[in-house]
């Protein structure tokens, strides 16, 4: 890990939209100088609407808006959406966009999907949750379980100086607030970044380590759970020397393909008592965990190799026990209410026709770094409209 640990955050979790958006808005609203945004998606739907108007606000106002989405999560957002905002002042970026192959999207590998919010450089938010209506409750039965933290403090300045770096091919004039704040809370707290040049490893390098150190308990709730080898060895070896780890992972999944895959790594874990449980409610989007009774992490990353090997992620590391059993007890409800457990007499059925892709599986986990060295890599570059609103032309071509 590159960066300090800072002292004196306070940080508050936030659990799905009905928290999240309020507290986001609330202090758009009340930004003076400056609002930086990054997001995987902007739907044109509530939310998206409600976000616009917030940064349209913000910008008649006079605070410098910058906002970067992504061009594979974001592609299908109307032109009237985007040149509403840049006409106000707004200044929107999409990163690598690209046309479409016969209607589909194909930049789909090392895409910018980390979810921040800086306020005048004093408040940040971080976590899953874009901003689309299905995040909210009323959605209806395909509505997302996700998280996010709201954070003050000195560790804001490390958030701050993270998304500059994201926006410096486009920023133009260097940000002029001053970042951080003083100590305002009992959490310790830093900024872990997974990006393609740098950082290709730091995410993974933190659970590994607090993995490996868990002397109590280790809870993890992911949406898509394909980790390494080396995660899988960690998380089963920390069961076998007494720390009772459990995993909560999707049970009504978005993607059914995606559990399939995080099925096939059931056995290797529940024979060393790996605790699973698929949670039923709605399906999971969180990226969030724990381990005994002070550590805790929030962010943007799966544990899955598009998260671990291509994507640009930050998730927030949090030491403050408070927080941890706050996590902890939520978690705890969601198992024993809404959650199915996973038997390994369950996984045995039908074991003899699953084993040959079980392997398979085990053995992508395992050499898939590898693997993704393969894959073309591209330049992390951001593309502007226009003052006038239009956009490039890479970024609309083959647009639905």
């Amino acid at each position: 890990m590159k960066q300090p640990w800072c002292n004196g955050n306070r940080v508050q979790l936030l659990i799905n939209g009905e928290q999240y958006y309020p507290r986001v808005f609330e202090a758009m609203a009340q930004a003076r100088e400056e609002i930086l945004l990054e997001t995987f998606i902007i739907y044109d739907d509530k939310v998206g609407h409600s976000l616009r108007h917030a940064l349209i606000d913000a910008a008649r106002r006079g605070v410098r808006v910058e906002v970067a989405v992504d061009g594979y999560g974001t592609a299908d957002l109307p032109d009237e959406f985007i040149t509403s905002m840049t006409e106000a002042g707004v200044r929107f970026h999409a990163f690598d966009p690209q046309p479409r192959l016969v209607g589909m999207r194909t930049n789909l590998f090392r895409r910018l999907h980390r979810k921040i919010v800086v306020i005048d450089g004093q408040r940040a938010f971080i976590g899953g949750i874009n901003y689309s209506a299905d995040h909210l409750g009323d959605f209806g039965p395909q509505a997302k379980q996700d998280y996010a933290v709201e954070v003050v403090g000195p560790v804001v300045a490390q958030v701050h100086a993270s998304s500059c770096r994201m926006l410096a091919p486009v920023l133009g004039a260097a940000s002029n607030v001053k970042p951080g704040g003083i100590a305002s809370g009992p959490a310790s707290a830093v900024l872990v970044e997974r990006d393609n040049q740098r950082h290709r490893n730091d995410i993974e390098a933190c659970y590994l380590q607090v993995f490996r150190e868990a002397r109590q308990r280790i809870v993890v709730a992911n949406a898509y759970f394909f980790p390494g080898y080396r995660l899988l060895r960690e998380l089963r070896n920390a069961a076998r020397r007494g720390v009772e780890v459990t995993l909560v992972l999707q049970g009504q999944p978005d993607m059914r393909w995606v559990r399939a895959l995080s099925r096939l790594l059931y056995n290797y874990l529940l024979r060393d008592d790996v605790r699973i449980h698929e949670y039923c409610q709605r399906p999971l989007h969180g990226k969030v965990a724990l381990v005994d009774k002070d550590w805790s992490t929030v962010g943007s990353s799966n544990l899955d190799p598009l998260s671990l090997s291509f994507n640009l992620e930050a998730n927030l590391l949090i030491r403050d026990p408070a927080f941890n059993e706050h996590l902890y007890q939520h978690l705890s409800e969601l198992s024993r209410d809404h959650c199915k457990t996973v038997t390994l007499e369950r996984m045995v059925r039908g074991y003899w026709w699953r084993a040959p892709l079980i392997f398979l599986g085990f053995h992508i986990t395992r050499y898939f770094p590898g693997i993704a060295g393969w894959f073309p890599a591209h330049r992390q570059r951001l593309q502007s409209l226009q003052a006038d609103g239009e956009a490039p032309a890479d970024y609309h071509e083959g647009k639905t």
